[in-house]
């Protein structure tokens, strides 16, 4: 791991979810393991979660949707992302996502879906091996 570069992370609820204790339980256990991690809070907008990720030079971005509204809301997050020329992110999902959704959000360039449940110490894994400035350099 390059030693003069701490993974940045962002942490968002897209759409109108009330719900954040996964994300912030995920925040947590990223931070802990020593990454620089930025947490939206509820109810962020695809052009707010975009401009954060731009704003922040994030290396990851963590999207956390129970709603089901991940099929509409990734996409618009995406173009966002692109339109503010970003996008050599690792991208990863978490949330209440039916895993018949799993192969179209990974076709969509996510990297990785942790579902309820998923331990906190294979999320921090997989973004400590696969971001930017991690085991992948």
């Amino acid at each position: 791991m390059d030693q003069g570069h701490k993974i940045r992370v962002l942490i968002a609820k897209p759409g109108l979810d009330g719900h954040d204790r996964g994300a912030k339980v995920v925040a947590r256990a990223l931070r802990d393991a020593g990454m620089e991690v930025v947490y939206t809070g509820i109810r962020q907008t695809p052009e707010m979660i975009a401009e954060a990720a731009l704003q922040e030079d994030v290396d990851v971005l963590g999207l956390s949707v129970l709603s089901g509204a991940h099929v509409e809301l990734f996409p618009r997050i995406l173009d966002e992302l692109r339109s503010r020329g970003i996008d050599d992110l690792l991208l990863m999902a978490g949330g209440i996502i039916p895993d018949e959704d799993v192969p179209a959000l990974k076709a969509m360039g996510f990297r990785a879906v942790f579902g309820p449940g998923a331990d906190t110490r294979d999320i921090v894994r997989f973004v400590q091996e696969n971001a930017r400035g991690g085991s992948r350099g």
